[in-house]
Parts: structure tokens; C-alpha cells; sequence
């Protein structure tokens, strides 16, 4: 091997390292939120409701992260493309890991009132914030580091940040369960996981501030082909493309968190099993989607983004109607069997993904699209799923009504999705100035 490719190899190994370990940390401050919401949020935020009432309020706080994305999005995504993927991730870290911090110092309804759970929002919107401008440039980086030839693998790297900041927040949340009492869990130790933040984000900064900058970006900039306002550039020529890419994620992002979050609410208070069970079906899930989200994303490149989506999106409408009678029998291994499908199902929606959503857009407004795309359908989709999913099952009782509501969602991801042209064999003729494209 020459010593130039070398080099080559050297700089996109350390950019996928960079945005796996940056993108799983934030994940991992947003989904402990989301954990924490479901299992004991409703006792000490939310104390003089009623637990379904209580919930519905937790995740209401839940959902403010989700609006809080699309503005950071906007924000960050803007100074992404005019400034540069790298200086962005390191803002985007850093007040992800300072709101989760201060959550786990946060005064409960009992010490400060009613005081407690706006500042609890207020928190939550910080995270949804931070996360807004997260999400994109650690794809980004990844995928302009990388082959042209492999998009969809080197774009599904940082899509593992899920499942892993998933991992790392319920591994964390179920050994502080398993090692204190119920009474010492409710008093401090689930402040321990989000005070843990402060050691894990200092490890993602120092690996960023390593990671060179995105050639493509470089590129764009040399030439001078950046745009000033690249959100207003992706509303007034890209709008079909970001609708597709909002479309393509809603169904995705509803049956994640019906997988992930829904489910130990449901588990726990509905069918009646242990938390520690609730939360080891969703490990075993996490850990499975650490291999499978890498292979569909390395599979799109051969066969095409769009078959691989379509594919998970189909399987997860239909799994839905199974998942639900499965975790009805109480039974741990058929409760875990229900899960790790469903997961794989999304996998294989998620593998692409980002190669699918961020190859609709063009190099110079990529980092706006992509996130503006992807964080709109989080509001849309993953921000009011739990709240639904609850609502639905009150006023039913039944979980048909949620698994209906489920299989909707999926069916705007199918149409979306098959709609999309196909992107997996393009050229990336987005990296050369688009002057020299014309000649």
C-alpha cells in the first residue's frame, strides 16, 4: 500500500471513530432522558398526578427535544455548511453534555415545586438542541471521508450511536437498579448515568478536536461555492427532496421508539413485568443493531438504498401486529424474541438512512437538508410517539389501536421511500464545484 493511501485510510478510520464515538455519546444523553422519563420521571417531577397522567407529563418533556431538533438543526447546520462539519460536532457536544449534567444535579417537585419540572424542560430543550446539529455532521464526516463506491457503509457508522448510546444509557440505568434498592434508586442513583456524562463527553472532545475536516467540505469552500443561507436554498429549491427525506424517517422514527421506549412503559405498567426484564429486552436489541445497522448500510451500496429500506419499512408494518400478542404472554424469551425483530426490521430502515437522506441534497446546502430532514421528522414522528402510544392504549385499552397507529406512520415511510430516486450508484459529482460541472 502507497504511503498516500495510507493516509487516505488513516484520516476516514479516524473520522468514523470521531463520529461513532461523538454521535453514541449525545445519544446516550438523549435516550437516558427518554429511560429515565418512562421509569421514574412521573414519581419525581410529576408527583401529584396519577402514574398514566404522570407519564404522559414525563414524556410531554420527552417530546421537547424533539422540537428543540429542527431549530438546532437550522442553526447548526447553517455555520455546518458555511463554516465546516469539525467546529460545529465539538458546539453540538458540549452543550449536549453540559444540559445532561445539570439534569442529574436538578432539584427534585419535592426540594423546588413546581419550579422542577420547567427546569427539567428547559434542560430537555438544551439536549434537543444540541442534538439538531449532532446528527448530520457526524454522518458527514463519515460519508464525505469516504469511498464514494461505499456510502452507504461508511454513512451507517455513525448511525450506531444509537443502539450504542441506547446500550450505554439502559446498561447504566439497569446495573444502578440492580445495585440499590428501589428507595436509594428514587433518591440518587438515577442521578449517577446523567452525572456520568461529564467523563464521557470529555472523551468524545478529545477525539474530535483530532478528526480533520470533511475534503468535500474543503472543496466547496476553496472554490467558493458556499451559500449564505443554506437553509433558505434548501426550502426554495430542495422542498421536494426535504419532504421526502421527512417522510422516509417518520415511520422509522415511530417504531423505534414504540421498540424502545413505549415498550417498558407498556411492559411494566401494562402487562406487569419487572423493569430489570423491560430493560434487558431492549439491551439484547441495542447490542443486535450494533453488527446489523453496519450491514444493511454496506448491503444499500450493493442493491440500492431504496430495497433495503422498503424492506424493513414492509416488515415492521407487519411485525407490529405481532409484537404486541408476543409481550401480552409475559414470557421473557418470547418478549425478547419480539423486540430483537422488530429491531431488526429498523435496522434495516436505519442502515441507509443516512446514506439515503443525505445524497438527496447537494454538498454545499448537504449539512441543512440532511438535518433539517431528519430532525422535522423526529417532531413529526418520535417526539409524540410515546404520548400517543399511551394515549391510545387509555382510551382503547387494547393494543391494536397503538400497532394501527404504528402501521400508519410506516405506510407515509413507504410512500416517501418509493418515491425517492435512487441514489446508491450515483456519481459523487456533488464533490466538484459546481461551476466545473456545467463546462
Amino acid at each position: 500500500m502507497s504511503e498516500g493511501l495510507a493516509h487516505t485510510r488513516a484520516l476516514r478510520q479516524r473520522a468514523v471513530i470521531g463520529s461513532v464515538v461523538g454521535t453514541a455519546l449525545e445519544w446516550y444523553d438523549f435516550f437516558l432522558y427518554g429511560t429515565a422519563a418512562a421509569l421514574v420521571f412521573n414519581q419525581l417531577f410529576f408527583p401529584s398526578v396519577d402514574p398514566l397522567t404522570g407519564t404522559l407529563l414525563a414524556f410531554g418533556s420527552f417530546a421537547v427535544g424533539f422540537i428543540a431538533r429542527p431549530i438546532g438543526a437550522i442553526v447548526f447546520g447553517n455555520y455546518g455548511d458555511r463554516i465546516g462539519r469539525k467546529k460545529v460536532l465539538v458546539i453540538t457536544l458540549l452543550i449536549m453534555g453540559v444540559a445532561t449534567t445539570l439534569i442529574g444535579l436538578l432539584p427534585t417537585y419535592d426540594g423546588i415545586g413546581a419550579l422542577a419540572p420547567i427546569l427539567l424542560t428547559i434542560l430537555r430543550f438544551a439536549q434537543g438542541f444540541g442534538l439538531g446539529g449532532e446528527w448530520g455532521g457526524a454522518v458527514l464526516m463519515s460519508l464525505e471521508h469516504g469511498d464514494p463506491k461505499r456510502r452507504g457503509f461508511a454513512a451507517s457508522w455513525p448511525q450506531i450511536g444509537v443502539p450504542l448510546g441506547l446500550l450505554m444509557a439502559n446498561g447504566v440505568l439497569a446495573l444502578m437498579l440492580a445495585v440499590t434498592s428501589d428507595e436509594a434508586f428514587i433518591a440518587w442513583g438515577w442521578r449517577v448515568p446523567f452525572l456520568l456524562s461529564v467523563l464521557l463527553v470529555g472523551v468524545g472532545l478529545w477525539i474530535r478536536l483530532h478528526v480533520s475536516e470533511s475534503p468535500e467540505f474543503e472543496k466547496i469552500a476553496a472554490s467558493g461555492e458556499r451559500v449564505k443561507l443554506p437553509v433558505v436554498e434548501v426550502l426554495r429549491t430542495q422542498w421536494r427532496e426535504l419532504l421526502i427525506a421527512t417522510g422516509s424517517r417518520i415511520g422509522t422514527d415511530v417504531a423505534f421508539y414504540t421498540y424502545v421506549l413505549f415498550v417498558v412503559t407498556y411492559l411494566t405498567q401494562m402487562v406487569g413485568v419487572p423493569e430489570s426484564t423491560a430493560l434487558l429486552s431492549v439491551l439484547v436489541s441495542a447490542a443486535a443493531m450494533l453488527l446489523l445497522i453496519p450491514v444493511f448500510g454496506a448491503l444499500s451500496d450493493r442493491v440500492g438504498r431504496r430495497p433495503v429500506y422498503l424492506s424493513g419499512a414492509l416488515g415492521a408494518l407487519l411485525w407490529v401486529f405481532a409484537f404486541f400478542p408476543l409481550l401480552e404472554t409475559g414470557d421473557t424469551f418470547l418478549i425478547l424474541v419480539a423486540d430483537f425483530v422488530g429491531m431488526l426490521f429498523w435496522a434495516a430502515m436505519y442502515g441507509p438512512l443516512a446514506a439515503f437522506t443525505t445524497e438527496l441534497f447537494p454538498t454545499r446546502v448537504r449539512y441543512s437538508g440532511a438535518s433539517l430532514g431528519y430532525q422535522l421528522s423526529g417532531v413529526l414522528g418520535g417526539a409524540f410517539a410515546p404520548i400517543i402510544a399511551v394515549a391510545l392504549y387509555g382510551r382503547f385499552e387494547t393494543w391494536i389501536a397503538v400497532a394501527v397507529y404504528v402501521a400508519a406512520m410506516l405506510i407515509i415511510t413507504v410512500v416517501a421511500v418509493a418515491v425517492a430516486r435512487e441514489s446508491a450508484r450515483d456519481v459523487a459529482e456533488e464533490a466538484i464545484p459546481e461551476p466545473l460541472r456545467q463546462r
